[in-house]
C-alpha cells in the first residue's frame, strides 16, 4: 500500500513529459515564395539579328585616260571633294602640242576647201557657154567634196586632241570622300587599251559614304522558314517597309533606322545563304566601309505569342520549358517552344495560354507539384542602353 502513491507520482511525471514534448514539436515549414508574371497572348515586331559590313553607297576608281608623267595631286587626302574637281595633273605638254598640230592641219585643209570650192563654182557657171568641158567640171566637184571630207576629219582630229589634253586634268567622277594617292608625282601613269590588255592606272578612289549600305546574309533554311510561317501567326511586311536598327561596333545604338532594299533572289551556292542589303543614313560619318555592325531587322509582326522573361525560361535534356502556378498555388510544368527573343523577353510561340501565371524568381527553391505562395513580379528598371530594343547576344539567329 506504500508503493501506491509512489506510482502515482510516476505516471503523473510521465503524463507531464509526455504534454511538454507534444508542445515543442516543430510547425510545418511555410510554403516557399515566388513571383510570378500573367502570361498575356498579344502581337509583338517579328525581328532577327543579324552581323553585317558596311560598304559605300557609291565608290569610283580614279584612274588615267592618257600616258604621262604625274605633275601633282591637287586635293588633301580624305577630304570631302565634288563631281568634276580636279585631283591630279598630268604632264600636258605632248597633248597641247598634237592639239596645235590638228589646229593647224585643220586650218590648211580648210584653205584648200575653200579653194576647190570656188573653183567648183565657177566651172559650174561656164559650163553652160561651153568654156569648159564637163569632165572639168565633175573634177572640180569632186575635188570640192575631198577637201570637205578632209575638214571634217581634221575636226574630228582636233576635237579628239581636246579630249586628250582635257585628260591630263584627272577629275572626280562622283562627290564623295577621296581615299589616300596610290601614284606620287613623278611616276609614269598610262591608260589600258583594249589592244594591249593593259589596265589603266590606278591614282586614288572616291567614296560617297551618306548614305551607306549594310549587307547582311540570312541562311536559307532560315529564309524558307520564315516564309512558311507566313500566315500562321506571322505576317511578314513588305520589303520597302523592312527596317533594321543598327548598333555601332562598341555596342551603342545607332539614331538613325535603315531601310531593307535588296534581297537577292538566289541563294549563295557556296555558302547557302541569301545575301540582303539595307540603306542607312549616314550624316555624321560614323558608320565608315569595311566596318562590320550588328543589326536587328524588323521583318513584320508575329501575333497569338506570349513574351516571359529570360529568367523564367529553363532547358534541360528535353527541351526549353516554364514553371507555371496553377489555382491551387502547385507548380506545374510547362513546355514550350521559343526561337528568339525581344529586348529582354523570350518570345514563346507554343504552350502558354492567356491567364497562365509563369514563376520568374524563385525557380531554384520549387519543382513540380510543390505548393507555392505567389506573388506579382516587379521587373527591375534598367538603363537606357538595355531599353533600347537591342536583342541580347544570346538571341543571335
Amino acid at each position: 500500500m506504500k508503493s501506491l502513491p509512489n506510482s502515482v507520482s510516476v505516471l503523473c511525471l510521465s503524463l507531464l513529459a509526455l504534454a511538454a514534448c507534444s508542445k515543442n514539436k516543430p510547425a510545418a515549414p511555410p510554403a516557399p515564395k515566388v513571383a510570378v508574371t500573367t502570361a498575356h497572348v498579344q502581337t509583338v515586331p517579328l525581328t532577327r539579328q543579324f552581323v553585317g559590313r558596311l560598304s559605300p553607297y557609291y565608290s569610283a576608281n580614279v584612274t588615267a585616260r592618257v600616258s604621262g608623267v604625274l605633275v601633282k595631286r591637287i586635293y588633301a587626302e580624305g577630304s570631302a571633294v565634288r563631281q568634276g574637281q580636279v585631283l591630279f595633273e598630268i604632264d600636258p605638254a605632248f597633248y597641247k602640242a598634237q592639239l596645235d598640230n590638228d589646229i593647224a592641219q585643220l586650218a590648211q585643209d580648210q584653205a584648200i576647201y575653200v579653194n576647190d570650192h570656188i573653183t567648183a563654182v565657177r566651172n559650174r557657171k561656164l559650163l553652160p557657154v561651153g568654156s569648159v568641158s564637163q569632165q572639168t567640171v565633175d573634177n572640180s566637184d569632186a575635188a570640192e567634196r575631198s577637201a570637205a571630207a578632209k575638214v571634217q576629219a581634221d575636226q574630228a582630229l582636233v576635237e579628239s586632241a581636246r579630249i586628250n589634253l582635257g585628260y591630263t586634268r584627272v577629275t572626280a567622277p562622283i562627290s564623295g570622300i577621296a581615299g589616300q594617292q596610290l601614284v606620287t608625282a613623278g611616276a609614269l601613269v598610262g591608260s589600258g587599251t583594249s589592244d594591249t590588255g593593259a589596265s589603266s592606272t590606278l591614282l586614288t578612289t572616291v567614296q560617297q559614304v551618306d548614305p551607306v549600305y549594310v549587307n547582311f546574309t540570312i541562311s536559307a533554311a532560315d529564309l524558307i522558314t520564315l516564309r512558311q510561317s507566313q500566315g500562321n501567326g506571322v505576317d511578314l511586311a513588305q520589303q520597302s517597309s523592312m527596317t533594321v536598327q543598327v548598333s555601332l561596333p562598341n555596342g551603342t545604338p545607332y539614331d538613325h533606322t535603315g531601310t531593307l532594299d535588296f534581297s537577292d533572289p538566289a541563294v549563295n551556292a557556296t555558302t547557302g545563304t541569301v545575301n540582303l542589303r539595307a540603306l542607312v543614313a549616314n550624316p555624321q560619318h560614323l558608320l565608315l566601309p569595311g566596318m562590320y555592325v550588328t543589326l536587328i531587322a524588323h521583318l513584320g509582326q508575329q501575333s497569338n505569342v506570349v513574351l516571359i522573361p529570360q529568367q523564367a525560361l529553363l532547358r534541360d535534356t528535353e527541351g526549353p520549358y516554364v514553371l507555371a502556378v496553377g489555382p491551387d498555388n502547385k507548380v506545374a510544368r510547362k513546355d514550350v517552344e521559343t526561337n528568339a527573343s525581344l529586348g529582354t523577353d523570350w518570345i514563346v510561340t507554343k504552350g502558354l495560354a492567356e491567364g497562365d501565371r509563369v514563376v520568374v524568381t524563385g525557380v531554384q527553391s520549387v519543382h513540380e507539384g510543390s505548393e507555392v505562395s505567389a506573388t506579382p513580379w516587379q521587373p527591375a528598371v534598367q538603363p537606357l542602353a538595355a531599353a533600347s530594343g537591342s536583342q541580347p547576344a544570346s538571341a543571335a539567329q
